[in-house]
């Protein structure tokens, strides 16, 4: 079996597994094969080094990056289809040692899950739609990886598109998935394509709308926000722990508070639960999304310093996720 063969089937096995990750963690002579499974980080296999090394230069080579080049962390693309389905793989090397790990973020290309199968419950959906009615600002989208973020913001767009007519632009690196009367623009610093490009080259477009894939750094929260102050509404995501702190990371990135006040419409920060059961039908998964909604009056009472935890009122993940336990929807362990 050639290196090809092998590399497919790491992949197509992890596909089988309904992976969404594979971690490969070189560890002396060995390395150790990681799968992340509806969130759990699940050890698959060791290897030994000299197999890995073809292996992770296939790879490389695959997926547009450098083979020669083991000193700077890489970043590629490539596409793999199987049963009709696509899946685009997102690698990312980091230099240890003498070698590289590599992890690779499975994508499917199929068609994006309808908004209202994504929420356990109903009434954060009209929320987070009602958000969409606002001509101009920032709305953030936040929570750790593999949150669904990316997933609910394709969803909230294409639900937006099929009620009226709005330019909707993106902005992406890279592009997660193919989605219908949206124009997707892969930012390519590469080719010259960096976020404040597309930006200028969006904003001849006439949109409605923007999104921005993920803010990273602060060269991005500081585009965001640029955007969101041109007169457009502007969607993104952000790692944050909780919809509170999504204040304290975008200030920790240099945005500054009035900037962020005159421009933060809201935030929801996102956990995916493991479900039971579901005895309604009407959440085809085995996961399900819980929101702490940030807007409002708890926004407003957030910038003057006043957790909104403290309000007894105010629907946290904690209170959710009991609410969750209590309707027989999750186990006592996710407490």
């Amino acid at each position: 079996m050639n290196v090809s063969q092998e590399t497919d089937e790491f992949i197509l096995d992890a596909i089988s597994s309904q992976a969404s990750d594979i971690h490969f963690c070189p560890f002396g002579d060995n390395v150790i094969v990681y799968y992340r499974i509806h969130g759990q980080r699940i050890q698959k296999q060791t290897l030994p080094l000299s197999k890995y090394q073809p292996l992770l230069s296939y790879l490389k080579f695959t997926s547009g990056m450098d083979i020669g080049e083991i000193l700077v962390p890489q970043n590629g693309v490539s596409f793999l289809k199987q049963n009709e389905t696509s899946y685009a793989l997102r690698l990312s090397t980091l230099p240890i040692q003498s070698t590289e790990s590599l992890a690779i973020r499975i994508l499917p290309q199929r068609q994006v899950p309808k908004l209202n199968e994504l929420f356990l419950y109903p009434n954060q959906l009209k929320h987070i739609k009602s958000w969409m009615n606002h001509r101009s600002g920032l709305i953030l989208f936040t929570g750790p990886t593999g949150s669904g973020k990316t997933t609910t913001l394709y969803a909230l767009l294409q639900s937006l598109l099929a009620e009226r007519s709005v330019q909707t632009i993106t902005l992406e690196d890279p592009i997660e998935n193919q989605l219908k009367d949206i124009l997707q623009v892969q930012v390519n610093e590469k080719a010259g394509i960096d976020y404040n490009a597309g930006l200028k080259a969006a904003l001849r477009h006439d949109p409605d709308i923007l999104m921005v894939g993920e803010i990273r750094d602060a060269s991005t929260a500081q585009f965001a926000i640029r955007a969101a102050q041109t007169g457009h509404l502007v969607l993104s995501s952000l790692h944050a722990k909780d919809a509170f702190g999504t204040l304290s990371r975008m200030l920790e990135m240099g945005v500054t508070k009035s900037d962020l006040q005159q421009t933060l419409v809201a935030v929801a920060s996102q956990q995916l639960l493991p479900l039971l059961h579901d005895d309604l039908g009407t959440l085809p998964h085995s996961r399900a999304a819980v929101l702490e909604l940030l807007d409002n009056e708890h926004l407003k009472n957030a910038f003057k310093g006043f957790s909104p935890y403290e309000d007894e009122s105010y629907s946290s993940f904690h209170r959710l996720r009991r609410k969750a336990y209590a309707l027989g929807f999750v186990s006592k362990q996710i407490i």
